[in-house]
């Protein structure tokens, strides 16, 4: 059906209208992947510190839960993915979740969101792929679960990264990507539109600018200005990479015929730290980015993106600490608003109360330009001893002749020590294995250097970066 000139016009205004009751408050990801994290009760504590309106919760763990009982925090749960297919066939076990997880700690813990997965569409093994035509089966029997149990104000949804489109970087140009487009996206949107819910999506403009940092100014990425970008088709001018990659998602559901469907940004922030070979990962961008974050989400009138002027924009800042057991590149283990010691990485007001101008200034960058030169990866200070033995032995056994260098008789079996053979093993399987998305990690017992462990005539591989 044609839609009028007048009606297209209205759309955004419309838009804008049905949003603006809705809350603007910033909430927070409480990840738990942390050795040394404080306890519920001390992270509650911590959360109303930094002034945050909502939490985001991965699991739903009845300690934490019940930390927050009593509290004006609004939160979200979410469903694990591994339990996904289990309950798209099986509404007795939704029920039973739901009433293990929601009903023992509700309304006195102000749960208020389901999250069924996380990102599941960007798993792509073949059990994965399963799980996909499963999730909207899955969110449909939690839905009807909190129906059972006369919960009618808690939202169902599920998390999706911005890889859920094909690349563009045109907004106008987006579309979901075609294995998912039709027999996941649709059935998907049309639950969330039917329901009035929200499409909750994982945005890092921190990934899209590193990858492209030679086109990309970084001003822009943390909405400092630096440039603006017009898209060719719509016209609509950003001035920020946040609003270009929501705007992605909002003409994709379009496409598929769901032009109104509220967009929540489930996850996003900026990384404090991070590798030797990891650009922009400091604490003066990751301030800057979040700080400027939340000035425009909680500036009065609502901003909007160019797509949807004066919509709300509902937020989780990924993360409230830094998580010592995340695996991947430094850059997974340094997210967080807080150190697990409870003090600020940088000081911060998700309220936005605190005028920008009032904080202190911050640290100068040293990383915005990538590395060039050589990096090892060595056995990190206060590894455990008793776990390298182990990893020796899983990095021997990937790539090919890792570690012929350490058998008898060889250039680096002399002296025979445990930590340097360890590096070596670190460091070699790193070098063949790092273009193939292999990480100086080894589960906290690895670190890149800058200083070349070699000695005599043993001569340690390294990634060269140009």
């Amino acid at each position: 059906m044609r839609v009028s000139s007048t009606l297209l016009f209205l759309l955004p205004l419309l838009v804008s209208l049905s949003c603006a009751e809705f809350s603007a408050k910033v909430g927070v990801n409480y990840g738990t992947l942390g050795n040394n994290l404080p306890k519920p009760a001390k992270s509650v504590e911590l959360i109303k510190r930094l002034k945050a309106g909502r939490v985001k919760l991965y699991s739903a763990q009845p300690d934490i839960l019940r930390a927050l009982n009593g509290t004006n925090l609004q939160v979200s749960i979410m469903v694990p993915n591994e339990v996904i297919s289990n309950i798209s066939s099986n509404q007795s076990l939704a029920n039973e979740w739901v009433q293990t997880n929601v009903v023992a700690f509700y309304p006195d813990t102000l749960i208020r969101y389901l999250l069924v997965g996380n990102e599941i569409l960007s798993y792509m093994g073949p059990a994965d792929k399963i799980t996909w035509f499963n999730l909207v089966p899955a969110m449909r029997k939690i839905k009807f679960a909190l129906k059972t149990f006369n919960l009618h104000n808690i939202k169902v949804g599920t998390p999706l990264a911005i890889d859920a489109i094909e690349p563009t970087f045109a907004p106008s140009n987006a579309t979901f990507r075609s294995d998912i487009a039709v027999p996941v996206m649709k059935p998907l949107l049309q639950f969330l539109n039917k329901t009035k819910s929200f499409f909750f999506l994982d945005c890092y403009p921190y990934f899209m600018w590193a990858a492209n940092y030679k086109n990309i100014n970084l001003d822009y990425a943390l909405f400092q200005g630096g440039m603006t970008y017009t898209d060719p088709v719509s016209g609509l001018t950003y001035t920020n990479l946040l609003d270009q990659m929501i705007d992605s998602i909002v003409f994709a559901m379009r496409k598929l015929g769901y032009p109104d469907i509220r967009i929540w940004i489930c996850e996003t922030g900026w990384p404090n730290a991070g590798d030797i070979d990891q650009i922009g990962a400091n604490v003066y961008n990751a301030a800057t980015y979040n700080r400027n974050l939340v000035k425009k989400l909680t500036t009065k009138p609502a901003i909007g993106t160019p797509a949807r002027p004066g919509a709300v924009l509902p937020t989780f800042i990924f993360a409230l600490y830094n998580e010592n057991q995340k695996p991947g590149p430094g850059t997974e283990r340094h997210w967080g608003l807080l150190y697990p010691n409870g003090t600020n990485v940088y000081p911060i007001d998700l309220s936005g109360k605190t005028p920008l101008s009032s904080y202190e200034p911050l640290p100068k960058p040293h990383n915005n330009e990538p590395y060039k030169g050589k990096i090892w990866c060595v056995v990190a200070k206060g590894a455990n001893m008793s776990e390298l033995g182990a990893a020796i032995a899983y990095a021997c056994g990937q790539g090919n002749h890792t570690c012929d260098a350490l058998q008898p008789g060889k250039k680096c079996y002399k002296p025979n020590l445990l930590i340097l053979h360890a590096s070596y093993a670190f460091s070699s399987y790193w070098a063949q294995l790092r273009s193939q998305g292999a990480t100086c990690f080894f589960n906290g017992l690895a670190v890149q250097t800058t200083k070349d462990p070699s000695y005599g005539s043993c001569k340690y591989p390294s990634v060269t970066l140009p």
